[in-house]
């Protein structure tokens, strides 16, 4: 049998038992990740798995089964099983759930890659980690780690309304960090990102990070942060780096505008969201600068592919246009409910959970102008750097942020360096308050996003550069 054979027996399995849509995925993984401290490997993990998932709708209720197992018969008796736990939960009364319509989309995608990372001598992956970290370690830094991460996902999706759809994604990425420890202080860098750079592309983006020319640069810095002074306290102007930028980004939009929060079917894992669906085209979210996106067909960017977990084409659409927020992540259920026309933001992180509204590339569209120039029309303020921690509350809107790395800026001109620079804020006073933004985007790969209950970690992705906020509360303490 195929793959798809394998899912049309569950989806047909699954409407023999009484349902009224079906569909299923097949998933084969492979993951691989090695790290490395001060010159030394430490851990190498490589990990393999198939199964198939199948989701059955009873009246208003949706059913979910899932098996490791890839033969005729149990994917017909996960079809059944998911159909009779959809069964039995429609017997208490709800609303009744359709879908929003996408067609019998049949077709086949996969993600650029130019260099197979799996094919890449462990050997030579290896030396890559070991040397930059050595570096770092030679340079000051008391911890020097290095880590990469490889993703190698086959998916076959098949419904009972047609769809029938293949997909081979291949994700990687890696980063490099230094710690030092100082006298009742400890200081780190990071590069190019506090978790590494990723994207659904091939060994040539590690390859572009060229991790062991900037090893001996963050030991350095963070050393020089031990006795830099403290980022001072109070309202001033903030400029943000592109990559602090995209965590704001992924907390304080992306999460927000996930419809499940909206009308509060997501709530145990991180909360629901602020947002109104009642003020949809019509709450001003932030300045005219802010142009969002959710944008899943971004070449290379870690939130792409070819159709969604439910069978829906990847699609440009605007979050939030010239400040204004006109759309959210949505999907084929919910925006029915929500009496949207559109959905294709549901995915799944395996064969074994269910699909969920997640992230695709959720990111601000470039501006005018560049870092430089901002820099250079800022009198006075803080430039901040590379996310250091993160906190925001369950409703996605009051949030507090810390930085690796911080900057004095003076008359137009960045000065001396600042330690243990944070700020705080309140989502759209925040966003509201941007008024210069840059064009230098970075698609910034989010690896780590949680959500759900089972757990499911999300690879997402956020364009982004730097920009500038006024009269935000920097140095916040405890």
């Amino acid at each position: 049998m195929t793959h798809f054979d394998v899912a049309t027996a569950a989806v047909q399995a699954a409407l023999d038992a009484g349902a009224r849509y079906a569909d299923a995925r097949v998933m084969h993984r492979r993951y691989e990740s090695m790290t490395a401290r001060n010159g030394e490997i430490e851990e190498l993990s490589q990990d393999e798995d198939a199964g198939i998932g199948v989701r059955a709708l009873v009246g208003s209720s949706w059913g979910f089964f899932a098996v490791p197992e890839l033969s005729d018969a149990a994917a017909r008796a996960a079809g059944t099983r998911a159909a009779r736990i959809a069964s039995a939960s429609a017997r208490v009364p709800g609303p009744a759930v359709d879908l929003v319509p996408t067609g019998g989309q049949s077709g086949s995608w996969a993600s650029t890659c130019a260099v197979d990372p799996l094919s890449v001598a462990l050997s030579d992956k290896g030396d890559l980690l070991v040397r930059a970290t050595e570096l770092s370690h030679r340079a000051g830094a008391d911890v020097a780690e290095g880590i990469y991460q490889i993703w190698d996902t086959n998916k076959w999706f098949v419904s009972s309304e047609g769809h029938r759809i293949d997909q081979h994604v291949r994700e990687c990425g890696a980063g490099i960090s230094a710690t030092v420890i100082g006298d009742g202080e400890t200081q780190r860098r990071s590069y190019p990102s506090y978790r590494g750079q990723y994207g659904t592309s091939g060994w040539e983006l590690v390859d572009s990070l060229d991790l062991g020319a900037h090893a001996t640069r963050i030991a350095e810095e963070a050393r020089a942060l031990l006795t830099a002074p403290l980022c001072p306290s109070g309202e001033t102007t903030l400029i943000l780096g592109g990559e602090q930028l995209a965590l704001q980004i992924h907390e304080s939009v992306g999460h927000a505008i996930e419809l499940d929060r909206i009308l509060g079917w997501e709530a145990a894992f991180a909360g629901t969201s602020w947002l109104d669906l009642n003020q949809l085209g019509r709450l001003r979210y932030g300045s005219e600068l802010m142009n969002i996106t959710i944008d899943p067909t971004i070449p290379g960017a870690l939130g792409s592919f070819g159709f969604d977990d439910e069978g829906t084409p990847a699609a440009k659409r605007d979050a939030v246009r010239e400040g204004r927020w006109v759309g959210v992540l949505a999907g084929r259920d919910s925006a029915a409910v929500a009496g949207l026309d559109y959905a294709g933001s549901v995915r799944s992180d395996g064969w074994s959970r269910l699909p969920m509204v997640r992230m695709t590339n959720v990111g601000l569209e470039p501006g005018p102008h560049t870092l430089d120039e901002i820099i250079d029309a800022t009198d006075d303020g803080v430039l901040m750097d590379i996310n250091r921690s993160w906190s925001i509350d369950d409703k996605r809107l009051n949030f507090q942020f810390g930085c690796e790395i911080g900057w004095e800026i003076k008359n137009g001109r960045r000065g001396r360096m600042l330690r243990n620079p944070t700020y705080t804020g309140i989502g759209p006073q925040f966003w509201r308050s941007m008024d210069m933004l840059s064009g230098e985007t970075v698609a910034w790969g989010t690896p780590n996003c949680g959500k759900g209950q089972p757990g499911q970690v999300g690879h997402t992705g956020h364009p982004a550069a730097p920009a500038r906020f006024t009269n935000v509360r920097v140095g916040v303490r405890g």
